[in-house]
């Protein structure tokens, strides 16, 4: 029987994520050399601390604190350390040294990954980074690999657990953002400081990644437009539940005509690419609207498959784990196999559209004077700015201490531009009828 060629493997962290990658690489070496044809050897642990108490129990002789060393006598490198650097600096090393590179690190992904991604075609290895997305549903594969030969046209993500557990507690119990953000805390969901989550910086990063490698051109966080879930309130989410919708955080990324711009092709199937994150409504009956919890899904429509959806686990260390693992091993088969390593394709190049090019509904929640002839006032004002109302709907309230009737209304328009909706809404305000504009949220799946 011909020897296994043994492949050195070096990990970089061991937080809640690299810990259980550590013990899978130990406790399941065998079944892992089988499938990629080569042993794989955990040289070393790059942690800050080699004496840091653990949860899982690994040998101590692998900790240490020479991360330079360890990356350059690495042919597998994984990088869970988090934050741009040091883990830039040594990720760039191992890629110019000839190793493949895993990585979860969204953040640094969405800054540099054109860089990162440019080392690794001059080596001919390979850069992954399936866990740098949803946790341990697998989503950049099927993109990369399964959808290849077909065109996605828009993509839909719930990719924070935190921010989808705080809004379905407050849709499940009526709980105010900051008490819904307290519990997400004390069940360990959310950080002592939550402001990447719940101000969507988290799901932005994600968002440029599933951008890029869904239409083929390298989009940067700066690129994305981002809105966090901050000024989400519990009347916010009554209203919506009352009008069949639920709120939820979503990265989308859609391929859309940029009137005016010549910079698209017929390759390329549109003019341009809307990358955005916000609070959405969605129809209660829509597949994301019944992502629970801390979970994450993923939902695709292309060309020729059609509708797809991709759900699970976005977050702890042993699903996270699997998404790590499922990189490791094909960058090791890749390595036995030779050739170059390719994860990414970038043939397309659209351009990042502003987020006024966005086609999208809007759900305005509006307080009124309760008289004759404002329904019809407003209903004219949208017309004039080529926004149609697909729903109205009229409540009205007598306040209690002046004893006046005013009304609520809800309105949710069909599709139109950002700009065109953001103008109507703008204009809507200057009338003398309107009390209040109470909410403006955008919709998707109607």
């Amino acid at each position: 029987m011909t020897e296994l060629r043994t492949l050195k493997v070096a990990l970089l962290g061991c937080g809640n994520v690299g810990a259980q990658v550590a013990r899978i690489l130990i406790e399941d070496a065998d079944t892992l050399a089988a499938r990629t044809g080569a042993k794989l050897e955990l040289s070393g642990i790059a942690v800050r601390n080699v004496h840091t108490k653990r949860d899982v129990d690994l040998p101590q002789e692998l900790f240490t604190t020479d991360a330079d060393t360890l990356v350059k006598d690495a042919d597998l490198v994984i990088e869970l350390m988090g934050g741009i650097e040091p883990a830039r600096t040594l990720i760039l090393s191992a890629l110019r040294n000839g190793a493949c590179v895993v990585t979860g690190n969204k953040a640094l992904l969405a800054q540099d990954g054109p860089i990162l991604h440019e080392e690794a075609d001059k080596a001919g290895v390979q850069l992954s980074y399936e866990a740098a997305v949803a946790g341990a549903i697998p989503i950049l594969r099927p993109i990369r690999a399964s959808l290849a030969g077909d065109r996605i046209t828009r993509v839909l993500g719930i990719v924070n657990g935190t921010t989808n557990f705080i809004l379905d507690q407050m849709d499940t119990t009526g709980a105010q953002f900051a008490d819904a953000l307290a519990e997400a805390q004390r069940l360990g969901y959310a950080e002592a400081d939550p402001t990447a989550d719940v101000e969507g910086h988290d799901a932005a990063a994600k968002a440029a990644i599933l951008a890029s490698l869904s239409f083929h051109t390298r989009f940067a966080l700066e690129n994305v437009h981002c809105e966090g879930i901050s000024s989400v309130t519990a009347a916010d989410i009554a209203a919506a539940k009352d009008a069949g919708f639920v709120i939820k955080l979503l990265a989308i990324a859609e391929k859309l005509p940029a009137a005016g711009t010549d910079t698209g092709t017929e390759a390329d199937g549109g003019d341009g690419v809307s990358v955005r994150v916000h609070p959405t409504l969605l129809p209660r009956e829509h597949p994301l609207a019944a992502v629970h919890g801390a979970f994450n899904a993923v939902f695709i429509e292309a060309e020729n498959a059609g509708e797809l959806m991709f759900y699970g686990q976005g977050a702890g260390g042993t699903p996270t784990a699997s998404a790590v693992l499922g990189d490791l091993v094909s960058a090791a088969r890749s390595l036995v196999l030779g050739g170059p390593g390719r994860t990414e394709t970038t043939t397309g190049h659209v351009p990042a559209l502003p987020i006024d090019a966005a086609v999208t509904s809007y759900y305005i929640g509006l307080d009124v004077a309760d008289q004759p002839g404002v329904l019809a006032r407003i209903a004219q004002l949208f017309a004039e700015h080529g926004v149609s109302i697909e729903i109205m709907r009229q409540t009205i309230h007598r306040d209690a201490e002046s004893n006046v009737e005013s009304a609520e209304l809800r309105i949710v328009t069909h599709r139109a531009s950002e700009a065109a909706l953001a103008a109507t809404v703008e204009a809507v305000k200057g009338l003398d009828v309107i009390n209040s504009v109470t909410s403006v949220l955008r919709v998707e799946g109607v």
